[in-house]
This record gives structure tokens, sequence and C-alpha cells, in this order.
């Protein structure tokens, strides 16, 4: 299975994975995720944060999941740790879609052997 079939189950069936689904959980369950392969000798989510600021054209001060929130609920949040049911789904919805295109975009590149830097 590749990286981007796994993100798609987690995506389709998340409370398998995580339990009660939220965006805090599986934003976690990612974080858990990308530490157990790097310590492994793969690449985790390697470029993930970087490739999200380019694509929401610019940076701040949050880590990972606030930049998919950025992206997922533009008009801003008052607590990530306190979504409306709306936008809890809304973020969900937008990660896995994001995570998807970044997986699919790397799988691109290491098939045509062009270098990880998927920020361009």
């Amino acid at each position: 299975m590749s990286e981007r079939e796994y993100f798609a189950c987690v995506g389709q069936r998340p409370g398998m994975f995580v339990g009660k689904t939220s965006f805090h959980t599986l934003t976690s369950f990612l974080t858990g995720y990308d530490q157990h392969a790097v310590r492994h000798g793969g690449t985790g989510l390697a470029g993930w944060h970087e490739w999200l600021v380019a694509r929401r054209g610019h940076d701040c001060n949050h880590a990972w999941p606030g930049q998919v929130l950025h992206i997922a609920l533009p008009d801003g949040w008052e607590s990530m740790w306190d979504l409306s049911p709306e936008g809890e789904q809304r973020a969900i919805d937008v990660l896995f879609q994001l995570l998807d295109e970044f997986a699919a975009e790397r799988e691109s590149q290491r098939q045509h052997g062009e270098p990880g830097n998927l920020t361009s």
C-alpha cells in the first residue's frame, strides 16, 4: 500500500484509526505517523509544512495543523480545540484532500527522479 493509499484509508474511516474523530486527534495521529516513519528511515511528512505554506501563499507562526486550518477556514477560528461541528468536518475534509495532493505530487516526483522539494 502506498502512502497515498494509506492516507486515503485513514480519511475514509478515521474512527477506525483514532476513535472519536476530530481534527485534533487526526493531526496527532499524523504527527505520530510522521515520527514513526522518520525514526525507521522513512520520509514521513517531510516537506509537508513547506508545501502547505507554498499552497497557502504565505507563512505564519502556526505548525502544519494551523496551516491546514488557515486553508480550510480562511475566515479564522477561535480555537482548534473547539471548532464548530461544521468547521471540524470542513477541516478534516480539507486535511485529507491536501494530504492526497501532497502525496500525489511526491509520488510523481519520485517516479520522475526529481529531487524531493515539494515547495516549488
